[in-house]
C-alpha cells in the first residue's frame, strides 16, 4: 500500500484573518501591552494564545475594558450598539472587521432602508451574525435552514433580500437560496457573492480532492465556522472521513487505520505552520509522499485599519 497525502490549496490565513492579526500585533509593537481585543481576533486556539502571551487581552463586552482604553474590534464585525458602548466609555477604537463582512453590514443597512425585508442566512449566536442583525433588527430575519426558508414570513413579497455569513458552506446556502426563491420569486441577490473568497476556495479545494481521500484532516479550531463547514463539505464530496483538528497534537493514529490517501486542508483562519506541523507528523506515520494540488491564488491584501496607519 502506497501511504500518500493530498494536499488542497490554497495554505495559510486568508486576507480578513491576516489583517486581523497583523493589527492586533502592530498595536502591541507601538503601544505595548495591555491591548484590548472584544471576541477571539479570529478562531484559531493557538492565535489567540500567541497573542496573549504577548500582552493582548480578550474581552467579551466593553463594559470589561478600563475607560479611554484601545480596543480592537475583531475581524467579525460588531452591531451598532458595541460602537455606541465603546464611545459612551470614550474607548478608542481600532475596527479590525474584516473588509467583506464590512461590505455585508453595508448592504443589510441600505437593503434595509430602501424598504426590503433582509433574510440574512447563517448561524445563530456566530459574531458575524449577531453584528449584522444589530444593524437592522427590524428589517432583518435570520435563516438558519431550509425549513426556516419554508416557513419565514415577510411584509411583502415583493421585496425580499437574502445576504449570507461569509464562512458558510456554499452548497449549503444556495440551498436554502433555491428554497426563498421558489417562495418568494422576485427575491434580490446581495450586488456581489457575501461568501468570502477564500472560503469558496478552500471548499472548492476540498471537493476536488474528497472523493480519493480515505481520511480528511481539516486543521482548525472548533470555534472556527469555516473549517467546521470543511470537514462537513469532505464528508459531502466522498471522503471515507473527515476530522477537525486544533493541531498535530489532535491527531488520532487509529483514525488512519487502513488508509491509504489522506487529505489535508485547513480553515481561512489557520497559520500555515500548523498545517506543517500535522504534515511533518504524518510523515512519522509513514505519510510521506506530499501531492500539493493545484488551487486558485489569493492575491487580495486588505490594508490595516487607518488608526494604525498614521501618526
Amino acid at each position: 500500500m502506497t501511504k500518500r497525502v493530498l494536499l488542497a490549496a490554497p495554505r495559510g490565513c486568508c486576507a480578513g484573518v491576516d489583517r486581523a492579526i497583523e493589527a492586533v500585533e502592530n498595536a502591541l509593537a507601538r503601544w505595548g501591552s495591555p491591548v484590548y481585543v472584544r471576541h477571539q481576533i479570529v478562531h484559531n486556539t493557538h492565535v489567540i494564545a500567541a497573542l496573549e502571551a504577548r500582552g493582548a487581552v480578550f474581552v467579551e463586552d466593553v463594559a470589561e475594558v478600563p475607560e479611554g482604553a484601545r480596543i480592537i474590534f475583531s475581524a467579525h464585525g460588531v452591531s451598532p450598539a458595541v460602537h455606541t458602548a465603546a464611545a459612551t466609555r470614550q474607548l478608542e477604537v481600532i475596527d479590525a472587521t474584516c473588509p467583506l463582512v464590512t461590505k455585508v453590514h453595508r448592504e443589510a443597512v441600505r437593503f434595509a432602508d430602501d424598504g426590503y425585508a433582509v433574510l440574512l442566512i447563517g448561524h445563530a449566536g456566530h459574531q458575524e451574525i449577531i453584528g449584522i442583525l444589530g444593524e437592522a433588527p427590524e428589517s432583518i430575519q435570520l435563516v438558519e435552514t431550509t425549513d426556516d426558508a419554508a416557513s419565514v414570513e415577510v411584509p411583502d413579497p415583493g421585496r425580499v433580500v437574502w445576504l449570507c455569513q461569509t464562512t458558510l458552506a456554499i452548497d449549503d446556502a444556495m440551498g436554502i437560496v433555491d428554497v426563498l426563491r421558489r417562495r418568494f420569486p422576485d427575491l434580490a441577490d446581495p450586488p456581489s457573492d457575501d461568501i468570502c473568497f477564500a472560503t469558496q476556495n478552500r471548499q472548492t479545494a476540498v471537493k476536488s480532492i474528497a472523493p480519493r481521500c480515505d481520511v480528511v484532516l481539516v486543521v482548525g479550531s472548533p470555534t472556527s465556522s469555516n473549517s467546521k463547514r470543511l470537514v462537513e463539505v469532505a464528508t459531502a464530496s466522498g471522503a471515507g472521513a473527515a476530522h477537525l483538528v486544533d493541531g498535530a497534537a489532535e491527531l488520532d493514529p487509529a483514525w488512519l487505520d487502513g488508509a491509504e490517501a489522506i487529505g489535508v486542508t485547513a480553515g481561512a483562519s489557520v497559520p500555515e505552520v500548523l498545517v506543517s506541523h500535522l504534515l511533518d507528523r504524518l510523515a512519522e506515520l509513514g505519510y510521506d509522499q506530499v501531492e500539493a494540488q493545484s488551487g486558485v491564488a489569493e492575491p487580495q491584501r486588505f490594508s490595516l485599519p487607518l488608526a494604525l496607519r498614521t501618526g
